[in-house]
């Protein structure tokens, strides 16, 4: 019996890993889809309807009675919700301009930071030092070949994505604390969508004009945001938050992959060193944090980079 009960722990365990796995897939393959319509519909449309869909579908399964939501819950559900449209945004207004895996890539640069200031000991310091080199060896080394350098807003832009990553996490801990359940993850998303409404309006004639690229919205909102939150939702169940982190922290990597094999983004040496820098100072900062340190996905939601 006891050997029976081991074995369905360890298999529901690497079903978990699967499903994290497979949410970092996804995660990455809405953004690699996502990447064309940027260029016809601009950044605020596919923001804007990936957050709206996904909130729409979250609020129908937890309905929340937000009626019984007091005023400092209500102020820290929008901030979070602010925090999470900003987040968004530029990392889609990054991936529009550089690679994928190098915007991922520098978007890290806000939960590592995190780590470094919430954590414990050099070695997150470290972790950070060795972030910082890696991505400011992408800038000035460029991608895909030796004369090529990356968009000086595309960096930018990444920058303040990771910034706004940092900013939801600290958020998110609030409301974590303040809200239970999952309803928040419902309402914040719908409030990042109402915010980032003005930049998705002029984009609209142009959708009215090419309705065909509704279905690719819809697969963009499915793949970044309905299948993660499925897959990590479930697979939180069942993993600590260290490991659930460092899984996390693989992406990346999966995005430069995703760059890569859908959209023959280039990865040079360069490139893909830094990339692995940025996965292995991100694992060891998770592995090494506090139990009250730097929140992960799982303190409340399953929303990633991007």
């Amino acid at each position: 019996m006891p050997t029976s009960v081991t074995h369905l722990r360890r298999s529901g365990s690497s079903r978990s890993v699967l499903m994290v796995l497979g949410s970092c897939v996804s995660l990455q393959l809405g953004a690699a889809v996502a990447t064309p319509l940027l260029h016809h519909l601009g950044t605020g449309l596919p923001v804007m309807f990936r957050l709206l869909l996904a909130g729409a579908l979250l609020l129908a399964v937890f309905r929340p009675r937000v009626n019984r939501w007091t005023r400092s819950q209500w102020t820290s559900v929008l901030v979070f919700g602010l925090a999470l449209g900003g987040m968004n945004g530029f990392f889609f207004a990054a991936i529009a301009r550089i690679p994928l895996g190098t915007a991922v890539t520098i978007e890290f640069a806000g939960p590592l930071l995190l780590a470094a200031l919430l954590g414990r000991g050099p070695r997150h310091l470290v972790c950070v030092a060795a972030a910082a080199i890696a991505i400011a060896a992408l800038g000035l080394h460029g991608s895909g070949t030796a004369t090529a350098h990356l968009d000086a807003a595309g960096v930018i832009l990444a920058l303040i994505a990771a910034g706004f990553w940092a900013l939801y996490m600290l958020a998110g801990k609030q409301v974590g604390a303040q809200v239970p359940g999952h309803g928040a993850l419902a309402v914040g998303m719908l409030v990042g969508a109402a915010a980032t409404l003005p930049f998705a309006a002029p984009a609209l004639p142009a959708l009215a004009q090419a309705p065909s690229l509704l279905s690719q919205l819809a697969a963009v909102a499915v793949l970044s945001s309905v299948n993660p939150y499925t897959l990590e939702f479930a697979a939180m169940r069942r993993l600590d938050t260290q490991t659930f982190g460092v899984l996390l922290s693989l992406e990346p990597a999966v995005a430069g992959i995703a760059g890569w094999v859908l959209l023959g983004q280039s990865l040079s040496w360069v490139d893909a060193g830094a990339i692995v820098t940025v996965v292995v100072a991100s694992a060891i900062a998770t592995l090494d944090r506090r139990p009250d340190a730097t929140p992960t996905r799982s303190d409340l939601t399953a929303v990633g980079a991007g």
